[in-house]
């Protein structure tokens, strides 16, 4: 299977048709339909490393002040125990707890809703450890890439430059518009992904102003990092739903395949 990095953006994509959703979309109908899917999202933040281990999830809606009609979307898929095992195997010696309280959160379902509309494939959770360091998450992620193999769809959910606290919310639907400091980075952080030099991603919080604007906090970046360490040596990197929005967001997305 390919893996995926999907910037998933505000809530409001998973009740819009906008661009970004026609290419959720549209990722789908280009690859195999998987077995199951495992996503790692920007939303579950835990002390600990939790796999979601129960067998029909429930749909989080972790966020507030939106349009009622987001609160009523209900993503039924099943979970999966028995891959929630296995990562959890794969994943030793950490600790991975398994988790029956969480379910899926709109960074999972607000993708899987366009992606796979039926529902009908299983989906799990892996959490973030805020604990590690981005080197851990880049090393742990490799002991995930059997998977690939077994017909899993590995999904990292996030936003590669995400700094809510600088959206300029009026013109969050203004594709390309973006601040000086998010054009700089953008190109960056872009060509460090496509040449594989990931050590300026890794060691984010050391490379200066611009860096720190992308990224204030780790939880939208850490799922990137994920995927990229779960590249082959020969895979192809694609990018996709490359463009910015709101001055400081980008949504930004990889699809990574075999050659």
């Amino acid at each position: 299977m390919p893996i995926l990095f999907i910037g998933h953006g505000s809530p409001m994509n998973a009740i819009e048709d906008n661009i970004f959703t026609k290419n959720f979309s549209n990722m789908a109908s280009k690859i195999d339909r998987p077995k199951a899917i495992l996503c790692i999202s920007a939303h579950w933040v835990t002390k600990g490393l939790k796999v979601t281990a129960m067998d029909k999830p429930r749909t989080i809606h972790d966020f507030y002040g939106f349009p009622e009609d987001l609160y009523q979307i209900d993503y039924p898929a099943n979970g999966d125990i028995n891959l929630a095992k296995e990562i959890r195997k794969s994943l030793s010696p950490y600790d991975v707890k398994l988790d029956k309280d969480w379910g899926l959160d709109h960074g999972t379902w607000s993708i899987l809703k366009y992606m796979y509309p039926d529902a009908l494939i299983p989906v799990v959770q892996l959490s973030l450890d805020y604990s590690m360091k981005t080197q851990e998450h880049f090393d742990l992620a490799k002991k995930l890439s059997h998977l690939r193999s077994e017909g899993i769809l590995i999904i990292g959910s996030g936003n590669i430059i995400h700094n809510l606290s600088e959206v300029d919310f009026n013109n969050m639907d203004t594709l390309n518009y973006s601040f000086d400091w998010a054009k700089r980075i953008h190109k960056t952080l872009n060509m460090s992904i496509l040449s594989g030099d990931y050590k300026k991603l890794i060691n984010y919080d050391k490379e200066g102003e611009d860096f720190m604007l992308a990224i204030p906090t780790p939880e939208h970046f850490w799922p990137l990092i994920y995927i990229l360490g779960l590249k082959e040596v020969d895979d192809i990197i694609e990018l996709w739903n490359d463009t910015l929005v709101g001055g400081s967001l980008s949504m930004t997305a990889l699809k990574i395949y075999e050659n």
